[in-house]
């Protein structure tokens, strides 16, 4: 697995939130075993004191997303630093699929953790991923949807940095709120326009034909 892929464990924490509706998916053991994917292994390990080191380690990574949004790269990079100290990980090869006939192991790099609980392993694999998406492809690849009050994260991979929305249903949602607008505007400079030429005829005298 590239190293860079073990960022989504991130944008997958700081989706279960979304702060402008007051709502929090993270409120059980299950929901944080279900951020694990296929790590059953780790996923086994969550008790009812990681639900709240999870929401925790949330919001720091919120953080990251927020700074890096708004365009402080360095305070995203220090908020990311400070996670990668508190949460370390030691990176190992492995080889444990098989390329070509021969069987010839398939060399990648992998993130070994050997945390004391759920949320020290998984908030490590979470920075770690983060921290080599940032560096691979830059801080402002980090963002947060534009579609409110989603504010979902989401990191950008498009060609020419133009990701806005989390999701095509974001971008659906904010184009067509967009042209609402747009045709709000138009019909109340039309109106205007049909006001203003109404005034601006020429008033008659009584009788005048």
């Amino acid at each position: 697995m590239e190293l860079a892929s073990y960022s989504d464990y991130a944008v997958r924490l700081v989706n279960t939130e979304e702060p402008a509706r007051n709502k929090d998916g993270l409120t059980s053991v299950d929901a944080v075993r279900a951020l694990f994917g296929p790590s059953v292994q780790m996923a086994r390990r969550v008790t009812d004191a990681d639900v709240t080191r999870f929401r925790n380690v949330r919001g720091r990574l919120r953080s990251v997303f927020e700074a890096a949004d708004s365009g402080d790269h360095v305070l995203a990079v220090d908020l990311l630093n400070s996670l990668l100290m508190e949460f370390p990980v030691s990176p190992q090869i492995s080889g444990h699929e098989t390329l070509g006939e021969d069987g010839a192991p398939n060399w990648h790099m992998h993130l070994a953790d050997h945390p004391s609980n759920a949320t020290a392993g998984y908030a490590a694999i979470a920075s770690m991923g983060l921290a080599f998406h940032l560096t691979s492809y830059g801080a402002d690849r980090l963002g947060l949807c534009q579609a409110a009050p989603c504010r979902n994260a989401y990191l950008d991979t498009s060609t020419n940095r133009s990701r806005r929305y989390c999701s095509d249903r974001c971008a659906t949602r904010a184009n067509v709120a967009a042209y609402r607008a747009r045709k709000r505007l138009e019909a109340d400079a039309s109106g205007n326009s049909g006001r203003t030429a109404v005034a601006a005829q020429p008033s008659r005298a009584d009788g005048e034909v």
